[in-house]
């Protein structure tokens, strides 16, 4: 077995995923495009090192069908030795992306792999790819299958954060990140996008709200209560019978936002980073999936995150810094209370609420923000992890070197 490091890591900055957001005209191998030219141009690269790209996508039709990952390399002029493979692990996909190539480093299988995903939802909404677990009656009636939004505020009720709580999360979430913006702290990564004529699209995370106070939020309308009442809370009150009924507290303001967006991870063993001149930043020392119950569908980063402790045997207070995806706000919320955590730990420059939720590429976005964080604050070792639709969790451990 090899270790497998961390070399680089990219990404673009997140658009507002609607058509007036200001990627909506970069096509998706555009933004993978402009980030692959930047990875190899940041690391003097020889490209025909690379064994292979891995990328996440969760909805992969129209322009990220047909296995984007490889038309991205042949489109960045890439050597065309480098091959590609595009994934699901719905929004796991980015993270998961990592792990695949952690995995095929370790193994020895291969010594160099670019990792990521991309998402460009402003383009191709999320659910256009359809699938059993959305279209299927059967499969939704057998599974107990509810819309996120219902099993998050299911979470709340059975936790009891109530719609304050879930607020006040999602104004530190804005403060944090655009205190972050402000300070340059994402600079280090964040590859601007420019048009075919070289105009510039996009150079900062789009979606922050400065103005986001608990007043504001206070005056949006839960999201999920009218789904509810069509059937979604009874489905869902059938296998949490302790309840008599669910309260709804989320909606757009404490919820991850729609966005369109990219990420890279240079990932390979200590003999490719040496011949490729690249100096490692740090190694995975533990990933893991689990499945959990797929109604209530958001509760798996938990058991990821301890499972991903246990390989590499720590304890939650060995971690000094944590990336729990905003989902929803009750989503790191729970997860911080099961672990035992400050959130002074968690997602310190803010997180999805207010910086976006692009599917495929998030996994590979809050790892790369958790190992620049580490850097500058010269600690060891961090966490990040997702919840997952269809119910389940990753967990990724790395560890600076």
């Amino acid at each position: 077995m090899f270790d497998a490091y961390l070399y680089d890591h990219v990404r673009t900055p997140r658009g507002k995923g609607k058509k007036d957001g200001s990627l909506h005209q970069a096509s998706p191998v555009w933004l993978l495009r402009g980030l692959l030219q930047a990875l190899q141009q940041r690391c003097q690269l020889d490209t025909a090192l690379v064994d292979d790209v891995v990328l996440g996508c969760v909805t992969p039709v129209g322009e990220q069908g047909a296995d984007i990952a490889r038309t991205a390399v042949l489109d960045a002029g890439w050597a065309q030795t480098v091959a590609g493979l595009t994934q699901s692990r719905f929004c796991a996909s980015g993270l998961e992306s990592i792990n695949l190539a952690a995995a095929k480093v370790g193994s020895g299988f291969e010594s160099l792999v670019v990792a990521g995903g991309v998402e460009s939802m402003s383009r191709w909404p999320m659910g256009s790819d359809g699938g059993a677990w959305f279209m299927d009656p059967r499969i939704n009636q057998a599974l107990g299958f509810v819309p996120q939004g219902i099993s998050a505020d299911l979470i709340a009720t059975l936790e009891g954060f109530g719609r304050a709580e879930v607020d006040a999360f999602a104004v530190e979430s804005h403060r944090r990140a655009a205190a972050a913006r402000e300070q340059g702290l994402f600079n280090r990564s964040l590859v601007p996008v420019h048009d075919i004529a070289g105009l510039l699209l996009l150079a900062q995370d789009e979606t922050i709200r400065t103005s986001t106070t608990l007043a504001t939020l206070t005056k949006l309308e839960p999201s999920f209560a009218m789904m509810g009442q069509m059937g979604f809370d009874a489905t869902a009150l059938r296998r949490y019978t302790t309840l008599e009924r669910i309260q709804h507290v989320h909606h757009a303001g404490n919820s991850s936002g729609i966005v369109d967006g990219a990420a890279l991870m240079l990932v390979g063993n200590a003999a490719a980073g040496h011949k490729a001149g690249l100096k490692p930043r740090a190694r995975v020392r533990a990933a893991a999936v689990i499945g959990s119950e797929p109604t209530i569908m958001l509760t798996g980063p938990t058991p990821a995150c301890r499972k991903a402790l246990a390989q590499a045997g720590m304890a939650a207070k060995d971690i000094d810094l944590w990336e729990i995806n905003e989902a929803f706000a009750v989503v790191p919320m729970k997860t911080a209370r099961d672990l035992g955590l400050s959130l002074d730990r968690v997602n310190v420059n803010g997180g999805a609420i207010a910086l976006g939720h692009p599917l495929g590429a998030t996994g590979c976005i809050i790892l790369g923000t958790l190992l620049d964080e580490l850097e500058r604050r010269n600690l060891s070792t961090g966490c990040a992890t997702l919840c997952v639709g269809g119910g389940m969790g990753i967990a990724t451990i790395i560890e600076r070197v």
